[in-house]
């Protein structure tokens, strides 16, 4: 008998709670925007996270919301853009230009220096923790393809030289490489900005001579003869101003190191972080076969 009392005053109480949480369910419900689901229908779905947000459904909430604007999914690009902005009822700027990775780095197993054979996980971020890794520069590209393992649209490949390359027709702009890189010289550039010193070392000349022939070594030539004052020597290392380069090539040609490149005066069109023998020859002069 008191079993059965105890077994109906739990159902009393499991129905009584039950119907409570009902009522508070309906009375508390946050009523949800039609045009969030109406986003994520022309989302391409990646989920990459190349946005900023967790995934296509948290990006949709976020313009929703009026967190990000209708053009912040870098997989979409324009199309999707222009349909996420219709569903918003607002304008997109029409100046923003799809961004491209590219790998800072020409130090191929031609040109820079290996210290060690590593023969570890084929991964960056494991190598940088075995004595700072086997290159020579501290600067300089691993060449374990932890950017092409993390690229989720197949747009980067290892090349034979030990470089990345990127295939601009599948790259996104996700950034997911950038994120990936543990020595951080991947970047995402536009195509206007097409002029870039393609090296990140911050040592001095005279060790970057030490460990690598296409290495920039802070010399300050390209910020002297550039005729914008777009270029600006920061610890060591040129660093040039993509909102002030008209893209008059005479940093590219001035530079003794050959670490200077302008993509769009390469023809045939080269891959980011393509050989430094095409891209130092590209760029003229015979210093790309300097200190090696």
């Amino acid at each position: 008998m008191n079993s059965l009392i105890a077994l109906v005053s739990m159902g009393a109480l499991g129905l009584i709670f039950g119907l409570s949480l009902g009522v508070a369910a309906r009375k508390f419900a946050v009523e949800k925007d039609p045009r969030v689901d109406e986003i994520l229908e022309v989302l391409p779905g990646a989920n990459c996270g190349g946005c900023g947000y967790p995934g296509c459904s948290g990006l949709a909430d976020a313009v929703v919301a009026g967190n990000a604007p209708a053009d912040a999914c870098p997989v979409g690009k324009a199309p999707v853009a222009a349909k996420v902005a219709e569903i918003m009822g607002v304008k997109l700027d029409s100046s923003a230009e799809p961004k491209y990775a590219r790998v800072m780095c020409l130090g191929d197993r031609t040109r820079a220096i290996e210290l060690f054979e590593y023969h570890g996980i084929r991964d960056c971020r494991a190598a940088q923790l075995v004595g700072g890794g086997s290159k020579g520069c501290t600067y300089g590209c691993l060449g374990l393809g932890s950017c092409v393992s993390a690229c989720p649209f197949g747009a980067m490949s290892m090349g034979e030289d030990g470089l990345p390359k990127v295939d601009d027709d599948l790259c996104t702009g996700c950034g997911k490489c950038v994120a990936a890189c543990p020595r951080g010289i991947i970047g995402l550039r536009s195509k206007k900005d097409s002029v870039n010193v393609m090296c990140r070392s911050h040592a001095r000349g005279p060790e970057v001579k030490k460990v690598c022939s296409i290495g920039c070594i802070g010399c300050g030539i390209c910020a002297k003869n550039c005729p914008e004052k777009a270029i600006t020597i920061v610890d060591n290392l040129a660093v040039i101003d993509n909102s002030k380069c008209t893209r008059c090539g005479i940093c590219v040609e001035k530079c003794p190191a050959k670490c200077i490149i302008d993509y769009a005066k390469i023809e045939p069109a080269l891959p980011a972080g393509a050989g430094c023998e095409n891209l130092a020859s590209a760029s003229g002069g015979e210093g790309s076969k300097a200190a090696s």
